[in-house]
């Protein structure tokens, strides 16, 4: 009778007996000293593997697709020249969102576009430029609508509120960073981060709120 290992158990087996030769991924730290020595391919790898985080925030911040996408290429420019400046002893997302959010809120001083959240689809208009937005959605289709409504809501809100409260809200509730990183990122205190993201969170409240009222612009009527 052939043998047959469980995934873990093959993964163990044939590592102890050097059958294989098991490579561990590498971290993104390590990644990043090979960027800041010139290695184009290590570049391209972080580019795989944060190039949708980097595209979220970016939409969440300027709320058009297209600009959204733009945006993340000149981000990862800024990485790619900055490289050099990153310490291994730093995590990397955290320098990386602090090169993210410097530029888009360098972008919004400059004053030439208005933050508007044109997607009424997300996930259909943001397909092509690979910027994945979308809500909550379920088989049902009162539910995928239920997503899009709240969707909607939360780009109303994001649209009201400030450039460090949208940014440090992006980071804490879509990209799951903790306090500290993200006043790292911002460049201010644990104190100042919790404050914006309080505030911000009640302004989606707010708008959730409205939303189930009825009273929202942003739900749809027949």
């Amino acid at each position: 009778m052939p043998l047959r290992f469980k995934a873990h158990e093959a993964r163990n087996f044939f590592k102890a007996t050097g059958l294989v030769e098991f490579v561990e991924p590498e971290s993104d730290a390590q990644v990043m000293q090979r960027v800041a020595a010139g290695d184009r391919k290590a570049f391209a790898l972080l580019f795989d593997r944060y190039h949708a985080s980097v595209a979220r925030f970016a939409f969440r911040f300027v709320g058009d697709p297209a600009r959204a996408e733009e945006l993340t290429q000149d981000i990862f420019v800024k990485l790619y020249r900055n490289a050099k400046a990153y310490k291994p002893t730093a995590q990397f997302k955290t320098f990386l969102f602090r090169v993210a959010t410097n530029h888009c809120l360098n972008e919004k001083r400059r004053g030439e576009y208005r933050v508007t959240y044109t997607s009424t689809s997300p996930r259909e208009e943001t397909e092509e430029s690979g910027v994945e937005v979308a809500g909550p959605e379920g088989d049902r289709p009162d539910e995928a609508v239920a997503g899009r409504e709240l969707e909607r809501a939360v780009g109303e809100a994001l649209k009201g509120m400030s450039e460090r409260e949208r940014a440090a809200f992006t980071m804490c509730r879509f990209e799951g960073m903790a306090y500290r990183d993200i006043a790292e990122a911002l460049e201010a205190s644990e104190a100042a981060v919790k404050s914006l993201i309080h505030r911000a969170t009640l302004a989606v409240a707010k708008k959730i709120e409205e939303l189930q009222a009825g009273t929202s612009p942003a739900r749809s009527r027949a």
